[in-house]
């Protein structure tokens, strides 16, 4: 069993409502009033809220008709993607200042190893307070900050003194915040997990402690030893400067379901030529095609088929999609069509290894 590293120095930068900030910044006539970006249309999505908004109870992933109900002055702002990836490269460019083992999760946020750093501090929470300074600065927006010694204790401290704050959980910190910790808080542990631990009488980091790796294991089966480490502050994954895909996607929600194979198969006509163009933008290619369609009653199924050779070619794409979509008679109409390829051609990278020295957080 591995052992808890106190000698490394993570950063965890999410950016605070990042989106809505976005649009605020650039429009005064916004601010300080709640806006969603997307969620505009009847089939409409919340890609993210400001936190006017959020205190209506409005949050990302929500229908904009709930939105709308939850707070009727609410603002739709159609989303401006360029935009947002334009500033997320400005906030890039000011981590690479600090060091380049940076880790993007999102445009909005990023793990940081500053184990070793360009600024030869050996404070991470000083680094980490700096970054967010030059941040609002520089591009005029406000981010928050977790600071620990491994990627998930630093991502949920990220989350504590949000927005424009920041949080610093030491070496002889890490077992006590994580034994109090609630369990939903726990990066990693969805909604359908929190309720069979709660079923199973775990509320806390110190309830999860106290199970056995067998126990864990019968109950959560790969995940089971996953939950038993983290929770002894034992996460050794490396910041990864180059992620490498596991899958290229596209999708699209209709505004009227679609009961007929016929006008679904035009639908992912076009969805194969959007997914063409991700795979040939990012120069991969994949062996297997997964269709995925969500139904009215939103209901979601998956159907994949792995072939024996790459392809990135949108007429072999749909050629498999198709052989999908007949597998079996479609059991009520569709919302949601997407086309994702996966067992792509990447070759998996291996992150510089950070030297570990003895450090002050």
């Amino acid at each position: 069993m591995s052992e808890m590293n106190p000698n490394r120095k993570i950063i965890h930068i999410d950016m605070d409502a990042f989106f809505a900030s976005v649009e605020q910044m650039d429009n005064p006539e916004l601010q300080g009033k709640p806006i969603a970006v997307g969620g505009a249309e009847n089939r409409g999505v919340v890609a993210a809220a400001s936190y006017e908004a959020r205190k209506f109870g409005v949050r990302s992933a929500m229908s904009g008709i709930l939105a709308k109900r939850n707070c009727p002055e609410i603002i739709f702002v159609r989303p401006r993607f360029e935009r947002y990836k334009e500033i997320s490269n400005q906030i890039h460019k000011i981590f690479r200042d600090y060091t380049d083992l940076i880790e993007p999760l999102s445009l909005d946020e990023a793990y940081l190893d500053v184990t070793q750093n360009k600024k030869g501090n050996p404070s991470a929470s000083l680094l980490a307070q700096e970054i967010r300074n030059r941040i609002y600065n520089e591009v005029g927006l406000t981010a928050s900050a977790g600071i620990s010694i491994n990627k998930f204790v630093a991502k949920i401290a990220s989350d504590y003194n949000k927005p424009n704050g920041q949080k610093t959980v030491t070496p002889e910190e890490v077992i006590p915040f994580l034994e109090v910790l609630p369990i939903r808080k726990f990066y990693g542990v969805g909604k359908v997990t929190t309720e069979k631990m709660y079923q199973l009488g775990i509320f806390s980091g110190l309830e999860l402690k106290s199970k056995s790796l067998e126990f864990l294991e019968k109950h959560f089966g790969k995940s089971g030893s996953y939950y038993y480490n983290v929770v002894r502050g034992i996460h050794n994954s490396e910041v990864k400067p180059s992620r490498i895909a596991k899958s290229v996607a596209a999708e699209h929600t209709f505004e009227v379901n679609l009961s007929s194979e016929v006008f679904m198969l035009e639908q992912l006509e076009l969805i194969a030529n959007s997914l063409e163009r991700r795979l040939k933008k990012h120069k991969v290619s994949g062996k297997t095609v997964t269709l995925k369609i969500k139904f009215s009653d939103f209901t979601q199924q998956t159907r994949s088929k792995t072939l024996p050779y790459f392809i990135v070619d949108k007429g072999l794409i749909l050629e498999t999609v198709k052989e999908l979509l007949y597998q079996e008679r479609m059991k009520d109409s569709v919302r949601l069509l997407g086309i994702s390829m996966s067992n792509l051609n990447t070759e998996v990278k291996k992150a510089v290894v950070a030297v570990q020295l003895k450090f002050d957080f």
